[in-house]
């Protein structure tokens, strides 16, 4: 016999004097609220805008519900939440936060929801130089090498006489199945190996690219 649930709100022991109630009644509800800081930093600058631009969309547009600007800033914002696992798309895309910074609040069609899921950003993650079967979604290489350049000289009032890089590598723990993963011996643990590029006086973020090789950093 299946479950029947009625109760709206369940109450607890109350705390210096204060109810507490779990209702479930609030809608659609998000824990991601600063990323709308996030959004509003990427309205300064341009990065995702610009970023997506680098990308060229082989898929047929009268099938296509998640276009490419979309995709990219879904999966960008996603990373600098803390999301870097595709799966957790299958619940992000329908978070309300996310859809307004990506300016699409409801699908086109009712099998979908505002933004994409793990499979569809796959696909976008295997993007190469030329379209695939399987991948329609190209990425300029040449272009994204030389954005990283631009939106350094662009944060520049003037551009530097000399820019001094520092490249470190180390380890980052990992919890799943992650393409590139080791066992790290010492740490007893599965990790990823990244290379962290900081440059100038250290005033500004580093930049984190995976290093693909399998040894340990340290």
């Amino acid at each position: 016999m299946p479950t029947e649930c009625s109760a709206e709100l369940f109450e607890f022991a109350p705390v210096e004097g204060r109810l507490v109630v779990a209702g479930f009644d609030g809608g659609a509800i998000t824990s991601e609220a600063g990323a709308l800081l996030l959004g509003a930093t990427d309205r300064a600058i341009g990065l995702v805008g610009r970023f997506a631009d680098c990308f060229i969309d082989g898929r047929r547009a009268e099938y296509v519900e998640h276009l490419v600007p979309t995709l990219v800033r879904q999966r960008v914002l996603g990373i600098a939440l803390g999301y870097e696992d595709l799966n957790d798309h299958d619940q992000l895309r329908h978070d309300p936060v996310l859809a307004t910074l990506a300016g699409k609040l409801a699908a086109t069609r009712e099998d979908c929801a505002p933004l994409a899921g793990k499979s569809t950003l796959n696909r976008l993650e295997l993007s190469r130089d030329e379209p695939t079967r399987y991948a329609r979604i190209a990425a300029d290489s040449a272009a994204i090498e030389a954005l990283f350049v631009d939106l350094f000289l662009d944060a520049h009032a003037k551009a530097p006489a000399q820019i001094t890089l520092d490249l470190d590598a180390t380890d980052d723990p990992l919890h799943g199945q992650q393409e590139g993963r080791f066992f790290h011996g010492s740490h007893g643990h599965v990790r990823v190996k990244v290379s962290r590029c900081t440059y100038g006086v250290m005033k500004e973020p580093p930049v984190v690219v995976h290093d693909p090789r399998s040894e340990p950093a340290a």
